[in-house]
């Protein structure tokens, strides 16, 4: 698990693609990094699987570079990194899985002070997991929703993120990594809604008679 708190800017080192998917090398400035550990990469939770002096390794399945922004990735490129969350850390985000429901698109940008409000384009199976003053993570950062108009949604960038992220260098049109909330995934679970996936039962009278809410 994570927080959505970047707490480090990575580079890609290079991407080797195998029969199976790539092996990324990420140069950071992590000490200590251990064998096995979780790293999230644009908020897309990857295995170390090898460390260098300066980094670390990491593979990519052919699913994940499809289903997610990292099959773009090229040398050079910048990355947000966070480690995985341990028991007793402060939890500043939320709780994110680092497992990636969708891909977006930054759809607009406009200044709003020394602010910028940022608007996304998502796919339609998740506009209904999104909400005002909910949370949301985008390319491993956890941002809060100002606003939701059918499938688009407005986060507001205060001075401190985009020092801290790479949001200001992404372009209109960019691809980003969304992971909805987990609660609001309970949520639609528990309501009988169609899942990130689209599958599952809409809440319905008929359900509602079916769990005994209702008198048949």
């Amino acid at each position: 698990m994570f927080t959505g708190l970047v707490d480090s800017i990575g580079t890609i080192r290079a991407v080797e693609k195998t029969a199976k998917g790539a092996r990324l090398r990420v140069a950071t400035d992590y000490e200590s990094l251990v064998l096995g550990e979780s790293i999230a990469v644009m908020g897309t939770c990857l295995t170390v699987t090898s460390i260098e002096s300066d980094g670390f390794w990491a593979d990519a399945s052919k699913e994940t570079l499809e289903l997610t922004n990292l099959g773009e990735l090229q040398t050079s490129a910048k990355v947000h990194l966070e480690r995985a969350l341990r028991l007793g850390d402060r939890l500043g985000g939320h709780l994110v899985s680092g497992h990636v429901d969708g891909v977006g698109r930054i759809a607009a940008r406009e200044p709003v002070g020394e602010a910028v409000k940022v608007s996304f384009e998502v796919p339609e199976r998740l506009a209904p997991f999104l909400a005002p003053k909910g949370s949301v993570t985008i390319d491993g950062v956890s941002l809060t929703v100002n606003g939701v108009r059918g499938t688009r949604f407005d986060v507001m960038l205060v001075p401190f993120t985009r020092k801290e992220t790479l949001f200001d260098a992404r372009s209109i049109g960019a691809k980003v990594n969304l992971e909805v909330d987990v609660l609001a995934k309970y949520v639609a679970r528990l309501m009988g809604r169609p899942g990130v996936d689209g599958k599952g039962d809409a809440l319905s009278l008929e359900l509602l008679q079916r769990q005994g809410y209702l008198d048949r």
